[in-house]
């Protein structure tokens, strides 16, 4: 038979990807359609000598393009013309999913219904008659228990039967109430006159979506032939202003309610209750909890507070070990290898930099893992719910919380799951102010900074100054949105349409499969670009070389040195000589730093920064904070003549800044703000772009320096002033 392809289509919280993982188990893989940042989930499925190509599509309400998941739904069985497409309906709230199968109806693509959650239904005490839906809709319909396995030999079967028979790619017709049908009527018959657009979808189908003002449609439309748009939209908008005048709405919401009495009569005799269906199941008594008014915000603060916990708790082990094993092949190389650049390049460049973003990579999957649990199980669904009307002032979205509180909103994040985690949005406009703004918190990069700072200008209100920067970055990330949404990411935000799914325990096979791709795509997408920007910054900070003549004297002197310890076997005298020699090797790096390429952009970067209370030591640090900000302090050390800083070495740096008379409570103020604010680091960077464009990513490297060079002026310049 050779392949075929089968799409999975379904609301949102259907059941649609736990049957995907169901059917394609290690057989897929991920990855976005070609030039936007949606999903792409493809697996496969051998049935005899039948190979089935299973394309999860993007869980949608609607075929109207009001988001880019529905967009690219839509544009995939119009394109690719599947052999069949399987609806995954939660069979707890079968007239409402019915919205979507109508839509496929009138599309005219072969449809299969896969009714799953059956067993949340025989619970509710509702009964479905299969039989009687099946021949209702002249289609297939499988009912399932997705999670259990239920129903997957019946669907197997069903799919191979369909996907075999010869695609019957029949359009179904609706009656929209005499306001509407003599309009369709005449649409139809411009559309056909004119062939307009009727290689891609139904003429009907053409007709509604202008009626429903679908963007898309318009825009092809007019790219097509703008005469015959021009004529339908006229059209269009004079059924409107005669619906407007006479009923009071438009022809959408027509359209939506004639849909939703066409699923009603369907359904007639197919759903049957045992009892009183206005009494409370179980999610409705939770809720009555978790999303009540005063009770609910606390209960999600708990549960944040908890993710992080559990995070840091069970992912600070496996994180050590992982930092031993890249110290380990550090010692070897620099064992083994013979001192010079390329030693250099290998354990600062190489080693280093995979090892960074190795590091994180268990509280990522931990991390990554409770969220998935979150959003299987509904709860994510009741946080957005909760939040989105104060998030909704500010030009976000309720699903943006998360994003935040992953990046940092509870010290200690990362803003690269944080930035992957707004693909839970629907809405481009506040997916791309939530990625702008989420780099603003306190990473767990970014807290050593505030603690070493602290413990050296505030040593007896530490705490204070860290909760002031975490609640600091929390204003500033919700204005600066608001800033964004009103100025240069203009644009109505999108409904928020949701539905509350019921709560439901996960598997943990696909909690797992979840926590792997999403773990899969941060080592593909972050490992490669920081092995590269470890290696640039490597060469930065060690080209070009000093001048022979400046470093002969300080190498005869260790020379030397080490002649006086070979020589004597007095212990004293071997420990004082040998801190001669890291004084005098430190002493050698300040100067290899200040003529290295990033050495001279601090210096010359001092003339303007330092009205911000920065000089080229701290200049040079900023400037390797845009790779990585755990760079800042290591950094910081080597500028200050410590060398590679470790745990053992903070308390000497922080001594030194302490006691440096450039340094003062205001500079210290002004730099940790600037460290919160400025740009995300590159791998950040990076992946803002992978789920935007480059325009963004650059966007956030130049704004977010700028707007936070603007706020360290201020604090300085008005701290020295009058404090």
């Amino acid at each position: 038979m050779g392949e075929v392809t089968i799409a999975l289509a379904g609301n949102p919280n259907s059941g649609k990807t736990t049957l995907f993982n169901l059917l394609t188990g290690a057989r897929q893989h991920v990855g976005n359609y070609p030039g936007i940042t949606v999903e792409k989930r493809e697996g496969y499925l051998k049935v005899g000598d039948t190979a089935l190509r299973l394309v999860d599509l993007p869980g949608t309400y609607s075929l109207t393009a009001y988001s880019l998941e529905e967009l690219v739904a839509r544009n995939f069985l119009v394109e690719e013309k599947p052999s069949l497409v399987v609806d995954v309906i939660d069979a707890t709230n079968l007239e409402r999913h019915m919205y979507l199968a109508v839509q496929f109806m009138e599309l005219g693509v072969p449809l299969l219904l896969a009714l799953n959650m059956m067993d949340e239904v025989k619970k509710k005490g509702i009964e479905i008659d299969i039989k009687k839906l099946s021949s209702t809709l002249r289609c297939p319909v499988v009912p399932m228990i997705a999670k259990k396995g239920v129903g997957k030999k019946e669907l197997i079967q069903k799919m191979v039967e369909c996907s075999c028979a010869t695609p019957n790619w029949e359009p179904l017709s609706i009656s929209y109430g005499p306001d509407l049908d003599p309009v369709i009527e005449e649409m139809i018959e411009v559309i056909k006159e004119n062939q307009f657009l009727v290689s891609l979808y139904p003429s009907r189908w053409i007709a509604l979506k202008y009626l429903e003002m679908d963007e898309d449609i318009l825009k092809k439309g007019r790219e097509l032939d703008e005469e015959t748009s021009s004529l339908l939209e006229k059209i269009v908008e004079k059924v409107t202003s005669h619906c407007e005048s006479t009923l009071n709405t438009v022809p959408e919401a027509i359209i939506a309610d004639y849909r939703f009495g066409f699923i009603h009569s369907l359904l007639k005799g197919v759903i049957k209750r045992r009892f009183d269906h206005n009494r409370l199941d179980i999610s409705d008594q939770i809720d009555k909890i978790l999303t009540h008014k005063f009770l609910g915000p606390i209960f999600m603060l708990l549960v944040l507070y908890l993710m992080f916990k559990a995070t840091f708790a069970f992912g600070n082990y496996p994180l050590e070990l992982i930092q031993l094993f890249f110290s380990f092949l550090s010692n070897l190389a620099t064992t083994y290898l013979p001192p010079g650049f390329f030693r250099s390049l290998v354990v600062s460049g190489i080693i280093d930099g995979v090892g960074g973003v190795m590091s994180f990579l268990p509280l990522i999957m931990i991390m990554f893992f409770i969220l998935a649990f979150l959003e299987d199980s509904g709860y994510m669904a009741r946080m957005a719910y909760m939040l989105d009307r104060v998030f909704r002032t500010f030009g976000l979205h309720g699903y943006s919380v998360m994003p935040f509180i992953i990046s940092g909103g509870i010290p200690g994040g990362c803003a690269v799951p944080g930035i992957m985690a707004t693909r839970t949005l629907r809405g481009p406009k506040e997916k791309i102010a939530t990625l702008l703004t989420a780099p603003f918190f306190s990473c767990g990069a970014k807290v050593p900074v505030f603690l070493l700072l602290t413990a050296a200008f505030f040593p007896n209100s530490g705490d204070r100054v860290l909760f002031i920067l975490t609640v600091g970055a929390w204003i500033v990330a919700l204005l600066v949105a608001k800033l964004l949404r009103s100025t240069i990411i203009t644009g109505e935000s999108t409904p928020f349409v949701m539905e509350l799914p019921p709560y439901r325990l996960p598997t943990f096979k696909g909690l797992l499969i979840h926590t792997w791709e999403r773990a899969w795509q941060y080592l593909k997408k972050a490992g490669t670009v920081i092995l590269l920007i470890s290696i640039i910054i490597w060469a930065c900070m060690s080209f070009p070389t000093p001048p022979k003549d400046l470093i002969k004297p300080i190498d005869n002197q260790i020379n030397q040195i080490k002649a006086n310890i070979a020589k004597t076997k007095d212990k004293n005298n071997i420990a004082n000589f040998k801190k001669k020699i890291e004084v005098l090797s430190a002493k050698k790096k300040e100067i290899a730093l200040t003529h290295s390429l990033a050495g001279r952009i601090g210096i010359m970067l001092e003339g303007l920064t330092k009205f911000a209370g920065f000089d080229w030591k701290t200049n040079i640090a900023l400037v390797g904070g845009i790779a990585a900000k755990e760079v800042i302090i290591s950094t910081l050390g080597t500028a200050y003549s410590l060398g590679e800083v470790n745990t053992e070495h903070a308390s000497s740096l922080q001594a030194r800044i302490a006691n440096d008379p450039t340094w003062n409570k205001i500079k210290a103020i002004s730099f940790m703000v600037f460290v919160l604010l400025y740009s995300p680091c590159f791998i950040s960077i990076v992946t803002i772009a992978q789920e935007s464009s480059w325009k963004w990513g650059i966007f956030s490297m130049v704004f977010n320096t700028v707007f936070a060079f603007c706020i360290s002026i201020g604090i300085y310049q008005l701290g020295i002033r009058f404090f």
